[in-house]
């Protein structure tokens, strides 16, 4: 009598706990539904991570010019290939990222750094075509159209709205394609553009500051020791005293390692391509300076230097150690690089 008593308030307990469940199937349904937004995200953040394919540049520029009835005159593959590399950053998968207010761009950070290292070419060429490149002459007239644009691509990378960074950095790339309608036109209204062996000297001293100061930072992901003199700019050294010397300890935080990382194969995505329209644009001064080899030097180690990351993670080990070090590597090909940019400078200061 005692077994079937407690048989039936066992049988009571399992059908009121089945009950308390079946009762209450929203939450079963929110549970679904919050896993699958998961998964979801989880792809898409994976897809959106991936870094675009290089593009074929002079094949590129000759397309666009033939596409839009226009004449493919100097300068043309250089603005072409500044607008195709600005779009990149509106039009890959995912859209632009820095700005992202919601998953699973705001969970990213490697893809807004690629960003952040494209942008910054971006914005150096834009200023070189306003300041020299569309210019005959320092006391020369700028270009209206080239001196919107670089504003446009100056504006806060983060803005979501009012201005958005998409809607300027388009507005941006809309007055490069006005100064290309202009390019090579027989109207007074027509744009200039200067392929002087000046104007890609001052340039290149903006990009050589640019791959020393990623080189820097590259090299600082497992400590640094730097050395600091304290000259006091009101002080009055003996003759023979010597000032006085500090060492302190560079390293990048652990977090922004990766970021790091990204920015410089960022930069050196972008970089790559506008050297090939360089190359393309300052034929005659690069063969008269025996200098195209050394544009295509720059342009393999930039390459070398996006090469696929097979890791799950920027790995950070120590020089000899067991594990790699991701920073170190890519800072190899930026500084041999920059030591290419270095000795290109100084043949095009050379007579």
């Amino acid at each position: 009598m005692l077994d079937w008593k407690n048989r039936i308030s066992s049988w009571r307990r399992r059908t009121d706990g089945a009950s308390a469940v079946g009762g209450r199937p929203w939450l079963r349904a929110v549970a679904v539904i919050i896993a699958l937004y998961l998964l979801v995200t989880f792809v898409l953040g994976w897809y959106w991570s991936r870094e675009p394919d290089r593009f074929p540049v002079q094949q590129h520029a000759q397309e666009a010019a033939t596409a839009a009835q226009r004449k493919l005159a100097l300068g043309y593959t250089t603005v072409e290939t500044l607008k195709m590399v600005a779009g990149t950053l509106l039009d890959k998968p995912g859209g632009y990222l820095s700005n992202d207010v919601a998953p699973p761009g705001l969970w990213l950070d490697n893809m807004p750094s690629w960003e952040y290292g494209v942008l910054v070419q971006v914005r150096d060429l834009s200023r070189a075509l306003r300041k020299d490149f569309a210019r005959s002459q320092s006391q020369s007239t700028e270009d209206v159209d080239l001196a919107k644009a670089e504003p446009h691509f100056n504006f806060d990378n983060r803005s979501w709205a009012m201005p958005s960074s998409e809607s300027e950095y388009r507005a941006g790339i809309r007055s490069l394609d006005r100064y290309l309608a202009r390019l090579g036109g027989q109207d007074q209204q027509r744009a200039l553009f200067y392929g002087r062996a000046d104007n890609l000297r001052n340039w290149l001293g903006d990009v050589e500051t640019r791959l020393g100061s990623l080189s820097q930072r590259l090299s600082a992901s497992v400590g640094r020791s730097r050395l600091d003199a304290d000259i006091n700019p009101n002080q009055d050294l003996l003759p023979g005293q010597m000032p006085e010397v500090h060492e302190r300890i560079v390293k990048t935080p652990w977090l922004q390692i990766d970021n790091v990382f990204y920015e410089a194969r960022g930069q050196a995505w972008a970089l790559s391509h506008i050297l090939r329209a360089i190359e393309v644009d300052f034929a005659d001064v690069l063969a008269k300076k025996n200098a195209t080899v050394n544009v295509r030097e720059i342009i393999r180690e930039l390459e070398a230097a996006q090469q696929p990351v097979w890791s799950p993670m920027i790995l950070n080990g120590s020089g000899f150690g067991i594990l790699a070090n991701h920073s170190l590597v890519i800072a190899n090909y930026i500084s041999r690089a920059n030591a290419a940019i270095i000795d290109l400078r100084q043949l095009m200061e050379q007579g």
